[in-house]
């Protein structure tokens, strides 16, 4: 099967694929049109690789688990110990909020050296807190909104040709006048594919894998 089979059937992006395969945690075969073939055992390991990136596992530890350099036992004591770690971190953001709920602190008052010095401890032991992300919903959104604006601009050229094409007495000759719409809706058709691409990665849940690592 082709990429977009082995996408469909693992829900993964086509982007994600490509990236465990530069990783070299993926291994497909060629056909003679040099396309990447995916077999059953393609599948098995990608179905693998999204439950264990599901859990937080980093891709070179992956590449450890697939090389028998690190067992499975060992890799996910490793993420109950962080996750350990964060949840005694998060509890210290925790306890922070409510002392300053208690001390009934406001906006304008509100002496943050005490808690800055909180903070930079939990910076300096490798502690970021999580970035809220953005909802499938918004970021689609976000993508039909910055779509249509430059759809808009493509669409306004054609309509002012096509206005002084039937409206003035002096016009170009058609064949020009049909080249030139062609010639502008071929971005315009570009925008339409990439905007159904962008959603489809969205909706696949890893946009960019490589942004991670």
């Amino acid at each position: 099967m082709q990429i977009h089979e082995a996408s469909s059937i693992v829900g993964l992006t086509h982007k994600s694929i490509r990236y465990y395969e530069e990783e070299g945690l993926l291994k497909p075969k060629r056909n003679n049109n040099s396309y990447r073939e995916y077999d059953s055992e393609d599948i098995k390991n990608l179905k693998l690789i999204k439950f264990l990136r599901e859990l937080n596992v980093p891709i070179f530890e992956i590449k450890k688990l697939k090389n028998q350099e690190f067992t499975l036992e060992s890799c996910l004591q490793e993420r109950i110990k962080k996750i350990e770690e964060q949840e005694k971190n998060y509890e210290i953001i925790k306890n922070m909020c409510l002392e300053i709920i208690n001390n009934q602190e406001s906006y304008e008052k509100i002496d943050i050296s005490k808690y800055a010095q909180v903070l930079n401890v939990l910076e300096k032991r490798g502690f970021v807190m999580e970035p809220i992300k953005k909802s499938h919903k918004q970021k689609i959104w976000g993508a039909i909104l910055s779509s249509l604006i430059f759809s808009l601009f493509f669409i306004f050229l054609i309509f002012i040709i096509t206005y002084f094409q039937l409206t003035e007495n002096s016009k170009m000759p058609w064949i020009l006048y049909f080249f030139f719409i062609v010639l502008l809706s071929i971005p315009l058709l570009g925008i339409i594919v990439n905007l159904i691409k962008r959603i489809k990665e969205i909706k696949g849940g890893e946009e960019d894998e490589a942004s991670k690592y």
